[in-house]
């Protein structure tokens, strides 16, 4: 669906081949990004085949052309209040360390290149706010990113339970 970065270089634009590409994406009023070659496709929203046992965040599974795929509902992850599926409802799929998973998310925005200088490093909260998952946040225009490293967010032990769940199937 994307090309590559290496495929739109060109001497016009050389100096923003330094700056790595994000798929944004909105869960509620928030909008993120996510490292673009991390991307394999994107696609409507269709019930998944629900898991037994599997956390609540993960709804289910799919078939994508004979791959089964987890489906995890990232606006559930996080704790969004509200994971309404409307229209504009899409499954990221990603390649997450070797794993290839869908990722539910409220609608996606573009693809947009950072430069590196560019994500400004999160705050730090003390207590029970987790963003080890947060790389940054950036500012492009009059938009706020919060730039995310999708394999910190869904990491190993819980892609552990989601290849159980899939083993299981």
């Amino acid at each position: 669906m994307f090309s590559s970065a290496a495929q739109r270089s060109s001497p016009a634009n050389a100096s923003a081949s330094s700056a790595a590409e994000y798929l944004t994406f909105r869960l509620g009023q928030e909008e993120y990004g996510i490292d673009i070659l991390r991307v394999q496709e994107i696609r409507s929203y269709e019930q998944p085949t629900r898991m037994a046992h599997a956390p609540e965040f993960i709804k289910g599974v799919i078939d994508l052309r004979g791959v089964i795929v987890p489906i995890v509902d990232l606006r559930l992850k996080l704790g969004c209040t509200a994971a309404d599926y409307t229209d504009f409802t899409v499954v990221i799929i990603l390649n997450v360390g070797g794993t290839v998973l869908g990722a539910v998310v409220d609608a996606v925005a573009d693809v947009v290149a950072l430069p590196a200088e560019a994500i400004k490093p999160a705050p730090q909260f003390q207590g029970q706010v987790d963003a080890s998952f947060v790389r940054g946040i950036a500012t492009t225009g009059e938009r706020m990113l919060i730039v995310v490293d999708i394999e910190s967010l869904l990491s190993g032990s819980e892609l552990g339970l989601v290849q159980q769940a899939v083993a299981a199937a």
